[in-house]
């Protein structure tokens, strides 16, 4: 079971990417362009998270096959 550091942490990526967005529409001209680095980085926190998750299944995955083929 996670501890409640780790759900924290886990919500840390969106709530960088609402504040963000957020900071984007209150701002006007160049200044916008100031919350771009903050929304960025937040979506590749959470592709970064979602491709280790799927590499890590897929591993998982084979390993198990694996193993189903060779117990025949």
């Amino acid at each position: 079971m996670k501890s409640s550091g780790d759900r924290l942490l886990s919500l840390a990526a969106p709530l960088l990417i609402i504040v963000a967005a957020m900071g984007l529409f209150q701002r006007e001209g160049s200044e916008r362009l100031q919350s771009l680095p903050a929304l960025l980085a937040g979506a590749g926190l959470i592709i970064s998270g979602f491709l280790k998750r799927r590499r890590r299944r897929h591993k998982l995955f084979l390993t198990l096959r694996d193993q189903s083929i060779d117990e025949e």
